[in-house]
C-alpha cells in the first residue's frame, strides 16, 4: 500500500525500464551471437599465427572500395555477386568472414546472409574495414601495404591486446 506522501512507485531509468533477460537468456543470446560475429583484433591475431587459420575472409565491398584498402589475404566478392559466384570462388567445407567498410554499413550481413543461404558456414567481422585500420593493423591498397597508427579509441596503445 502506498503511504499518501510516499505517491506511485519510482519510474526506472530508461536502461532498466525494461528488466534485464534471465541469466539463462542471456547467456544463450551471448553465445549465439559469438557464433555469428568475430571481433577484428581476433581475426587478425588468427592470420598473424602463421599457418591456415581455419577460416576464409571476404571483403564484401564494391572494386573501388577494395582497391582503397582490404585486408591482406582476403578474398574479394561484391555483395552483388555472391549468389552468383560464392560457390565458383569459395569451399564450403572453410568457413568465411565476411566484412564490409565498418558497423554503419550491412554490406557484410547481407553477404553473410547469401552466403548461409547457400549453405556456407559464416561469420561476420565486428567493426569491418574500419576498425581494421584504426586498430592499427596492416591492410593492402592497389599501391600496396600500408599501416595507420592505432585510434586510441579502439586500440591499447602500450598492449599487445585489449584483454578482452
Amino acid at each position: 500500500m502506498t503511504s499518501p506522501t510516499s505517491g506511485p512507485p519510482a519510474v526506472p531509468n530508461a536502461v532498466l525500464r525494461v528488466a534485464p533477460a534471465s541469466p539463462a537468456a542471456a547467456a544463450a543470446h551471448f553465445g549465439a551471437s559469438l557464433a555469428f560475429h568475430a571481433d577484428v583484433s581476433d581475426v587478425a591475431s588468427a592470420l598473424a599465427a602463421g599457418g591456415d587459420p581455419g577460416f576464409v575472409v571476404l571483403d564484401s565491398r564494391s572494386t573501388e572500395s577494395w582497391d582503397q584498402g582490404h585486408v591482406p589475404g582476403a578474398v574479394h566478392l561484391p555483395t552483388a555477386l555472391v549468389a552468383e559466384q560464392a560457390e565458383r570462388v569459395l569451399d564450403k567445407s572453410v568457413p568465411i568472414v565476411t566484412y564490409c567498410w565498418g558497423p554503419g554499413c550491412n554490406g557484410a550481413t547481407r553477404a553473410a546472409l547469401a552466403l548461409s543461404e547457400l549453405g556456407f558456414q559464416v561469420k561476420e567481422m565486428l567493426g569491418g574495414f574500419e576498425y581494421w585500420v584504426r586498430e592499427g593493423l596492416e591492410f593492402e591498397t592497389w599501391e600496396g601495404r600500408e599501416r595507420r597508427a592505432p585510434d586510441p579509441l579502439t586500440a591499447p596503445l602500450d598492449a599487445e591486446d585489449c584483454g578482452c
